[in-house]
């Protein structure tokens, strides 16, 4: 290992080794001040190489960021920046040293990739107890990162390293079956196709074929150059093991957080535009971890923005501050939950006491059948209403709000429904529109036109835990299947994941009733670097795969059965004002 270099105000050392249980040493690169000392250390663990620079491997991403927050991009050289982990120039000087470990088989680090299981958990866990015992480590790790940064958190936190005294988890799904790979059921195609655009291209064995570092020449993707076969034999087939597993079985909840060992203290920052991975792990997380310490925040915009930003860098400073150095800075003291409440022109901060807020009325709204609408009051009529099982299926939308109306929580769609076919996977919308009925959408984590919140479930996983469900948020066991009978009804409870808009006064709100993803329009031309397909309303997050709707069971008639007793409705989280 050389020896540490000065460099832009830092001491760092580059491709340090981290030798786990198994002999194999995962590679971190080393930021720290150059003074003597013992410092508070924020550590990443995760698969998207330490050596590539941000602006390298996500030039787009990077480029709208910086052209709408200079903020970011401000007071540092951006030489060291890495998706979706700390910039060391922001947080060295104040007295930290930062660790940045390419996870096995990713970057510098050999091994065998296979994401999220429990052996990754386990390096994750050792990097973390070896950090805490360095000369330069004051004892206290803290987790800080975006996305597959902060998913691995919940994990590791479930092992309860003794090291491990606090983490910012910023934008990460927690369950690996519902909030990753199966939406109510309905496989997700997203990792299937992340895992051959963002992993594949930085697997260690790339060596010569891969990029080199802007910052120290080294190989990005290792010395060594191996053939495209033995690449394969040393990565999981990941698509097709998340495929092979329809089911919440031993597989999930072996990548997934046990929620009564997660008792470090954490702030949860969830983004309202996050649809279909980067907002409902981050409330259960908050509901459900056993930590008696812990924080909630929840914003707008792109899902990389904030972390860079000043607000989330000084959000995220004061609890680190607060936690691994000690200092009296009233974090401790600050309300529980701080929120972005999403108008349709801009965000306004409101802190609150817990989540769901206590100040929500739960309003029922109800299909009727009479010119489609959703009303205060259930329909006057029964009717059965049809549509193509795997098409755009039905709107339902209310009359002009009579006053502005906050909706911020999560929601929950109740439908009975029948199919001419053994199976139906129903996509429910919530969707505000103005007052000449043009669609309002937002600048999501990932999607320039993400509608207002999103809701999945397949019919034969309609069964709930009731231990677990709640009458606004439905949990599903996803244990069996339950085939249909052939125009036989069932009822459905649809969890719809947490949002919050303001609407105005003369919108709408409308519940569209689908049989396939959402698209806001036909084409948009947007598109990022790091994704294959098109963004048309649900970015990356779609549930297209052949394989898991086959067109003899899903691609019959479904169809909805409205009662006059209300049975179809969806439950809206409408907040008192103050």
């Amino acid at each position: 290992m050389a020896e540490p270099v000065e460099q832009d105000g830092m001491l760092i050392e580059w491709d340090v080794g981290i030798v786990m249980d198994d002999g194999v040493a995962v590679r971190a690169d080393v930021f720290r001040p150059k003074v003597q000392g013992k410092w508070p250390v924020l550590l990443t663990y995760g698969p998207y190489a330490k050596g590539l620079a941000f602006q390298k491997g996500y030039p787009s991403a990077w480029q709208a960021m910086i052209a709408h927050h200079p903020d970011v991009a401000y007071g540092s050289t951006n030489k060291y920046q890495n998706w979706e982990v700390v910039d060391p120039e922001k947080w060295v000087p104040h007295g930290y040293v930062c660790v940045r470990v390419d996870s096995r088989g990713t970057g510098r680090s050999p091994g065998h990739v296979d994401h999220f299981s429990p052996r990754e958990t386990r390096d994750f866990y050792q990097c973390i107890e070896w950090a805490g015992v360095q000369s330069w480590s004051n004892g206290k790790v803290g987790l800080n990162g975006i996305s597959y940064y902060a998913i691995n958190q919940w994990q590791v936190a479930s092992l309860q390293p003794p090291h491990l005294k606090a983490m910012c988890i910023w934008e990460g799904a927690a369950d690996w079956y519902r909030d990753m790979t199966h939406h109510g059921g309905i496989l997700s195609t997203f990792w299937a196709n992340w895992y051959d655009m963002q992993v594949k291209t930085v697997q260690f064995g790339l060596g010569e074929r891969g990029p080199r570092s802007v910052v120290n020449g080294a190989l990005v993707c290792g010395d060594e150059t191996m053939s495209d076969d033995k690449l394969a034999r040393n990565r999981s087939s990941f698509g097709d093991d998340i495929l092979a597993h329809p089911l919440d079985d031993d597989y999930h909840k072996a990548r997934s957080p046990n929620w009564d060992k997660v008792t470090v203290p954490f702030l949860s920052a969830a983004n309202w535009g996050g649809q279909g991975l980067h907002t409902r792990g981050n409330f259960e997380g908050f509901v459900r971890a056993a930590s008696k310490e812990k924080w909630l925040e929840c914003h707008g915009l792109e899902h990389w923005t904030h972390f860079y930003t000043d607000y989330g860098r000084n959000l995220q400073k004061r609890f680190f501050d607060f936690y691994l150095k000690g200092e009296a800075n009233g974090w401790a003291e600050q309300p529980k939950v701080r929120l972005q409440v999403r108008h349709v022109d801009r965000f306004v901060e409101r802190h609150e006491a817990d989540w769901p807020l206590p100040s929500t009325a739960w309003t029922r709204f109800y299909l009727d059948p009479r010119d489609q609408t959703l009303s205060l009051a259930p329909p006057a009529e029964d009717a059965a209403v049809s549509f193509a099982a795997m098409g755009d299926g039905l709107t339902f939308m209310s009359r002009p709000l009579t006053e502005e109306t906050e909706i911020t929580g999560p929601l929950a769609a109740n439908l009975r429904i029948s199919s001419s076919t053994e199976d139906a996977d129903i996509f429910v919308v919530f969707r505000v529109f103005s007052s000449d009925l043009r669609e309002v959408t937002f600048a999501g984590a990932i999607d320039p036109h993400t509608p207002v919140a999103q809701g999945w479930l397949r019919a034969s996983h309609r069964k709930l835990d009731e231990t677990l469900s709640r009458p606004y948020r439905p949990y599903h066991s996803h244990d069996e299947v339950q085939r249909l009978q052939p125009g036989k009804p069932v009822d459905l409870a649809i969890e719809i994941w947490p949002t919050s808009i303001v609407v105005p006064k003369g919108h709408r709100i409308a519940l569209s009733v689908r049989g396939k993803d959402y698209a806001w329009q036909a084409t948009t031309g947007a598109k990022l670097s790091n994704f294959k397909n098109e963004l048309l309303g649900c970015g990356p997050f779609l549930h297209d795969d052949p394989r898991d709707r086959p067109q003899g069971l899903f691609a019959g008639t479904t169809t909805l059965h409205i009662d006059q007793k209300g049975f179809c409705h969806v439950v809206v989280p409408v907040v008192r004002s103050r």
